[in-house]
């Protein structure tokens, strides 16, 4: 990290936290923010549910709610990104302060509740988009909506011609009774609508769920089965945490989902899981806690074919990218694998 990227980084944690996110996002856009490029390598290029991805390392969902940096996300190292999530009608999502620093557990506490400029002003953005970049966007549903499920295939309706994947997201602990949809018949009926939307798509592509790490075994399995019957794409594990196990911030009692460094160990378990349900059928995403390449390796060696960060840019800020992607590339040469593919579920074993 440079100088100046870590000054910039303390300045920000000096502010709150929404504030500093919207100051990191205006950088980006007008570029001051650590320029990568395209990252790759013949160890790390790969093609994940027919995606051709320069490396494995993706940006989830959050970062960029409404699709405003694209230009600058699309040289930042990633291999794929993720914006979003996108509901039919914009909506302010709940009240403020709604996001929370926690330093010392490495991690950050939202309960936005899918705030966001609607498909309308997104899809807009994304006929502008760069066409360098592998894109995809987090589907969501209005808080009041009659029909939650119909909204996901509405906003897949609307952008889907200007993406490259789409994701489902009915993973959100901010939405009051979003994750009821996760049940099997619920679930079963939602995917329905939503490949219905994709087969009507002029290109058909890629979509994905997002599941919840506090999902039980019965669940979980649920999860698996539908996700198997249903035609989807692959299945990105996990969303946030309702959980505080092991917190120490004294903000740790706030209300809303957990991400960042306490998420590493949970989401991972439920990612080997997962991909012992899904018997290699799917390809998964692993996303939660990632902060270094050690932990990229180990989703990707637990059952993930790719893998995605956000929080983590919190505290290493944007050259973490790189860092990332330069290790990943050094650990599978170290092992031996002539590609990333080689290495997905090499050690699983190790999270059952």
């Amino acid at each position: 990290m440079s100088l100046l990227e870590r000054a910039g980084l303390a300045l920000l944690h000096r502010m709150d936290p929404e504030s500093a996110h919207g100051l990191a996002l205006a950088a980006l856009r007008k570029g001051l923010a650590p320029s990568a490029g395209t990252l790759t390598s013949d160890r790390l290029a790969c093609t994940v549910a027919g995606l051709e991805l320069s490396n494995p390392v993706g940006l989830a969902a959050g970062f960029d709610k409404n699709a405003e940096a694209l230009q600058a996300l699309s040289q930042s190292g990633f291999g794929f990104v993720e914006v979003g999530a996108v509901t039919p009608r914009p909506q302010p999502g709940n009240p403020k302060p709604r996001l929370f620093r926690l330093t010392e557990d490495r991690a950050a506490i939202n309960r936005f509740g899918f705030n966001n400029d609607g498909m309308e002003a997104v899809a807009g953005r994304l006929m502008r988009r760069p066409r360098d970049m592998v894109l995809g966007l987090n589907l969501g549903a209005n808080k009041d909506s009659s029909d939650r499920a119909a909204d996901f295939a509405q906003v897949l309706s609307r952008c889907g011609e200007e993406l490259d994947f789409a994701t489902v997201n009915v993973s959100s602990p901010n939405t009051e009774r979003l994750r009821d949809l996760q049940g099997k018949d619920a679930l079963a009926g939602l995917l329905a609508g939503v490949m219905q939307a994709r087969a009507a798509l002029a290109h058909p592509i890629p979509v994905f769920l997002k599941i919840a790490p506090d999902l039980d075994e019965a669940g979980l399995a649920d999860v698996a089965e539908v996700a198997l019957s249903s035609g989807v794409s692959g299945v990105i594990a996990t969303n946030t945490t309702l959980s505080r196990e092991g917190l120490v911030s004294p903000l740790r009692d706030q209300a809303g989902g957990v991400s960042g460094a306490p998420l590493f160990e949970k989401s991972t378990r439920v990612l080997a899981r997962l991909s012992v349900l899904t018997e290699g059928k799917l390809p998964l995403i692993g996303v939660g806690g990632v902060s270094n390449a050690d932990q990229a390796y180990a989703k990707i060696r637990a059952g993930a074919s790719a893998v995605q960060v956000y929080t983590a840019l919190v505290y290493g800020g944007m050259s973490l990218v790189p860092e990332i992607v330069a290790g990943l590339d050094a650990l599978l040469a170290r092992d031996g694998f002539a590609n990333v593919a080689e290495a997905v579920g090499t050690g699983r074993e190790d999270w059952l």
